[in-house]
């Protein structure tokens, strides 16, 4: 399917309203479709027995009030009963609508934990482009406030309509039985009603949708604002920060003066009108009774379905503004649901193996040897040896700013190769395209991992060949020990520690109040940036990956410390193809080649020496004449 097409029927799809209440139900009745039916069942029943009950007041009335006026000692036995009946329908009402309550309380609870689990587990299929292009302080919109406003659509709203339709058909029918003429009155007035809600609604929905990204960019902004707050004080940007802040401020208030103009007039125009109706009513209808043609008992039961006729659309009207916020929610969650999740056409898969002289033998055992499995009818074992060549490759973030140009290297399994150059070179998205974090089309080029092109080997599999250790570190809530282990779930303590040992992580560890059992949280926040880099390091050293990415692994370490994780990382390195990204280029000077890049090209390329000896851009930024910008 093609970009265009995508965004067109995601565009369709987040247009169409019914679409996402009909969305919304289906998550609703997921796994619940008993519950749902008796929620139904009792919300009609709760709605019907509205309707019957005031036509009780006709025969009340008009057969058993009105004859006992002036009698000394009427009958009562058959008022009360008409009474009795009248109670035991109210009753029900009441069961049916507790009952209703309960159930849709139960159900939307669960919709919305539903709708968490699989908005969370579609985050995790979704590529690298889409969290580069949203802060987190967005993303958490989706999970909070956007989710947060369907439970009053959902435990409210759409109850609400489906009791306001029974009531509307059960009086419109009730009424039409009793007087046919004040019927066409109240009807009339009901389509004005419906009219102006309908303008309205359709007038403010734009508004809602705008309200809702400017509370996403309001979140954005201040989750920002507060990761920066250790900046933002160093160089005395408070004032441009509370500016920057009021301005998204003003935008929300903007939006929502708009969007409470349309819900707050809606109320009062229908609540108006509902109050004229049922005075003219009163009015034509007492007429009729003066005229004798309608008794005192049907203009009695008349006037309550008037207000019953009239009430939930009111009811509605109250609703409205938090309806359009929680459909704007629905659509934003929906579009995100939606959204084209990372493809993979990959077959190929790295599975453990046993060596037999030259043969490849796949086993379930754990072993240190691993091969790509190659689905034939006959399967083909290719021995994981970390052999990475990227041939004439170009590719863009985005349609027009090429970040790389036709870059063409190779790195021969257990070789170190090193990239220089300024920010912005292509460096960093050289290993993107290593980790298929972004795909190169066919036409622009090609990445083979020991001469197979990387788009055919699943990505899990490509992946878990491949450690990476970034320049920005990333600990998560748990011990030391969880967090080195996060590299391979099923090491052993005593392999996390052999790791911990091999970067020079192992003394430090060893010093922290609880050792290897000590909790972080807050990403590390009790450890220095040099200890939080080296757990990073001694994670991707437990995962043992054939090939290693290191962008500007040691950038955030002191010189001291960075000395003492040199020979680890050397050692590390043994044996694997290994990906370098670094500024200081005293730390790739032992690098089988150096590729310096500028300007997504590779200008120059070989050891350190020949670099030297060229006397070219290397040269410079070695001898200082020159500076990586």
């Amino acid at each position: 399917m093609s970009e265009q097409r995508y965004r067109q029927i995601r565009t369709a799809r987040a247009n169409n309203v019914g679409g996402t209440i009909v969305r919304t139900l289906k998550y609703l009745a997921k796994g619940n479709a008993v519950k749902l039916v008796i929620t139904g069942v009792c919300i009609v029943l709760s709605s019907l027995t509205g309707v019957i009950s005031s036509y009780f007041f006709t025969p009340i009335i008009n057969d058993y009030v009105v004859p006992f006026i002036g009698q000394e000692n009427p009958d009562l036995s058959g008022f009360v009963r008409m009474l009795s009946i009248m109670g035991i329908v109210y009753a029900c009402g009441v069961i049916a609508s507790y009952t209703n309550k309960k159930l849709i309380s139960v159900l939307s609870t669960g919709m919305l934990d539903r709708l968490r689990t699989d908005l969370f587990r579609k985050m995790q299929r979704l590529p690298l482009r889409f969290f580069d292009t949203h802060t987190h302080g967005e993303m958490m919109v989706f999970y909070t406030n956007d989710i947060d406003t369907m439970r009053p659509m959902v435990a409210d709203t759409l109850p609400q309509l489906l009791t306001t339709v029974i009531t509307l058909v059960g009086c419109f029918v009730m009424m039409g039985v009793l007087n046919f003429r004040l019927m066409l009155l109240v009807f009339g007035m009901m389509v004005i009603m419906l009219l102006i809600t309908f303008f309205l609604a359709k007038g403010s929905r734009k508004y809602f949708s705008t309200l809702q990204r400017g509370v996403s960019n309001i979140n954005g902004y201040s989750e920002e604002m507060f990761s920066g707050q250790k900046v933002i004080k160093v160089f005395c940007r408070e004032e441009e920060t509370k500016q920057g802040f009021y301005k998204l401020c003003d935008d929300l208030y903007r939006a929502s003066v708009r969007t409470n103009a349309y819900a707050s007039i809606l109320f009062p125009v229908n609540g108006n009108l509902a109050y004229a109706a049922y005075a003219m009513v009163a009015v034509v209808g007492a007429s009729f009774c003066i005229e004798g043609s309608m008794t005192l008992g049907v203009l009695a039961s008349f006037l309550l379905y008037v207000r019953q006729f009239t009430g939930p659309v009111g009811t509605l009207s109250q609703q409205f503004n938090g309806f359009m916020m929680a459909l704007a929610g629905a659509e934003r969650v929906f579009n995100l649901m939606d959204s084209e999740p990372e493809l993979d056409y990959g077959i190929i898969e790295l599975v453990n193996v046993e060596k037999e002289g030259d043969t490849l033998k796949e086993t379930d055992r754990k072993t240190h040897h691993w091969a790509w499995k190659v689905p034939l009818e006959t399967p083909k074992y290719i021995e994981l040896k970390g052999d990475v060549r990227l041939q004439k490759v170009t590719f863009a973030y985005e349609e027009g700013k090429t970040v790389l140009k036709d870059v063409s290297l190779y790195a021969n399994a257990g070789h170190k190769i090193a990239f220089v150059g300024s920010t912005g070179a292509g460096k960093t998205t050289i290993t993107n395209l290593l980790n298929r974090f972004y795909d190169v089309d066919d036409e622009k080029g090609l990445i083979t991992l020991d001469g197979i092109p990387i788009k055919e080997i699943k990505k899990d599999d490509l992946r878990r060949s491949i450690g990476m250790v970034l320049q920005d570190t990333n600990l998560f809530t748990g011990t030391v020990m969880d967090n080195i282990r996060y590299g391979k779930l099923d090491a052993t303590d005593e392999e996390c520690i052999a790791a911990a040992k091999r970067c020079n992580a192992d003394s430090f560890i060893r010093r922290l109040p609880n050792g290897y059992q000590t909790m972080l949280s807050s990403n590390g926040s009790n450890l220095s940036q040099g200890q939080r880099q080296l757990l990073n390091i001694a994670r991707a050293a437990v995962a043992d990956p054939p090939v290693m990415i290191l962008d500007e692994a040691t950038s955030s370490i002191d010189t001291h410390t960075e000395k003492l994780i040199e020979k680890g990382m050397d050692e590390l390195m043994k044996g694997r193809t290994t990906f370098v990204i670094a500024h200081r280029l005293s730390t790739v000077r032992n690098a089988d080649a150096i590729m310096v890049l500028e300007h997504g090209e590779i200008i120059e390329r070989g050891t350190h020496e020949e670099l030297l000896e060229q006397k070219g851009r290397y040269y410079q930024l070695y001898t200082g004449k020159a500076e990586l910008e």
